[in-house]
């Protein structure tokens, strides 16, 4: 009807922006106003459902679940599902929301290498990380990075370059862990996640002019080069959206340094070392949090609360290939149709003059190769996905909640390895017997028992049955 709103079309097409709808839904106060207000959502929803971006192919198609976006009835009763590029009504709706939040900081003319390579301004707003080309207001689509979404940041030298150079990666939940190419029948049914954002900035200055914002002020103090203020910005900007978990972790000479000498930077020790996955050629950074592999498509991160175990194969007079074996189960809380992740990850052609450093530097010092760390590594890691994504109470199975006790899983375990210990060494010191079981309750000793023993063991049980003879009498007594 001309006088009500369609509800169904303005919750879709402004579902990330509530605030709209509200407006809306108040300022609707005529029927010329109500009409506008559905013809503008039926174009932007009618826009959204027919749009195809460039270099998209058809194959990339996807049918969007019904969950997610309501289908529409026709008149005949038949139901017309709207048929979507991959990912195209999520990233428009992220894209519109973060164009709506104001830009607290712009920095000018950083080169992003993924997921695409360009260069583009970084905006940092309340709720997002974006990108947008230079002179316009409207972010890329495909490179809107909500702060909450962010699970693990790293800076790292970038390797083979004669000027000093760093790269920031940033790793949106689920983008990172290399999945099976089987991994399910209705790929195309999921909603792709986002690409892992790398950019790219030099040991330098930021150039005049090139930071903007309100918060171009606060950041004057740490703006003497590029790294300075981005770890400033990103790290301020995460904690203020709430996220407390993600922190920005540098590699480490002192946890791992390759002893190949570097042409490009000789006084400079690499912290990477070259490997091969499959045939692409890239580098392999072993850090504090896990084993990263960049920086060609698809960058790989392996945590190592996700690692099984680390074996090495094709062992060569210069090369070997290093396999890593992964924990495959989902975390508490994942939707079923989440991406199976591969259970082997191999990486090749590794120099061996490296093997040592791999091997007692990192993988024995984090128990990589120990599958009893295995397991403590992967309590430990359900039980913090416990702590971020509590369950619903009730559901005992899905979270790890504290029992009557106020236990954790993760400490029942342990007070229930212990309780196992303690029973069995109660079961071994009550099935020791020195000959003299009978003695000590006061029934008087088998001389038959003491023939088994040998001559000077049965002359030592003699004397301790005597003593407990006389116990025995006493308390009788």
């Amino acid at each position: 009807m001309a006088d009500q709103l369609d509800a169904q079309t303005l919750r879709l097409v402004f579902q990330s922006r509530p605030d709209i709808l509200a407006g809306i839904q108040k300022a609707a106060d005529t029927p010329a106003r109500t009409a506008l207000f559905n013809d503008i959502a039926s174009f932007v929803h009618e826009q959204l459902s027919t749009a195809e971006p460039q270099n998209v192919p058809t194959a990339k198609r996807r049918r969007v679940d019904i969950a997610q976006l309501p289908p529409h009835t026709q008149p005949n009763g038949h139901t017309q599902v709207t048929v979507l590029p991959a990912g195209t009504l999520p990233a428009a709706l992220s894209a519109d929301a973060a164009a709506a939040d104001p830009v607290l900081l712009e920095v000018k003319d950083i080169s992003v290498t993924a997921p695409q390579r360009k260069k583009y301004d970084l905006c940092f707003t309340k709720s997002f990380l974006y990108a947008r080309a230079s002179g316009t207001s409207v972010p890329v689509q495909g490179i809107v990075y909500p702060w909450k979404d962010i699970e693990h940041a790293f800076y790292l030298p970038v390797p083979d370059k004669s000027q000093t150079q760093y790269n920031y990666v940033l790793l949106p939940r689920d983008s990172y862990l290399p999945t099976a190419k089987q991994a399910s029948t209705n790929a195309n049914d999921r909603q792709q996640p986002l690409e892992p954002l790398v950019f790219t900035v030099p040991a330098t200055a930021p150039k005049p002019g090139s930071i903007g914002g309100p918060s171009a002020a606060a950041a004057e103090p740490v703006s003497d080069t590029y790294s300075s203020l981005f770890h400033w910005a990103l790290v301020t900007s995460m904690r203020s959206a709430g996220n407390h978990a993600c922190q920005l972790v540098a590699s480490d000479p002192k946890l791992f340094h390759s002893v190949a000498r570097q042409p490009h930077r000789p006084g400079e020790k690499a912290v990477h070392v070259k490997a091969f996955r499959g045939s692409k050629d890239g580098f392999l950074f072993f850090l504090p949090t896990g084993i990263l592999w960049g920086f060609k498509k698809p960058l790989l991160f392996l945590p190592l609360d996700r690692i099984v175990a680390v074996s090495y194969t094709n062992v060569l007079r210069t090369t070997f290939n290093m396999v890593v074996e992964l924990d495959t189960d989902v975390a508490p809380g994942d939707v079923s149709n989440a991406p199976a992740i591969e259970k082997e990850v191999e990486f090749g052609m590794l120099d061996q003059e490296d093997y040592q450093g791999i091997d007692e530097t990192y993988v024995r010092r984090h128990g990589l190769a120990d599958r009893s760390m295995a397991e403590q590594r992967k309590a430990k890691r359900q039980l913090a996905e416990n702590h971020r994504k509590p369950a619903a109470a009730g559901d005992e199975a899905a979270a790890g909640e504290d029992d009557a006790n106020g236990l954790t899983a993760l400490e029942r375990a342990q007070r229930e390895a212990e309780q196992q210990l303690q029973d069995e060494e109660d079961e071994l010191e009550e099935d020791y017997d020195p000959g003299s079981e009978g003695d000590s309750e006061g029934e008087g000793g088998s001389s038959d028992d003491e023939d088994e023993d040998d001559d000077g063991e049965a002359q030592d049980d003699e004397e301790e049955d005597d003593g407990e003879d006389d116990e025995v009498g006493s308390m009788e007594d």
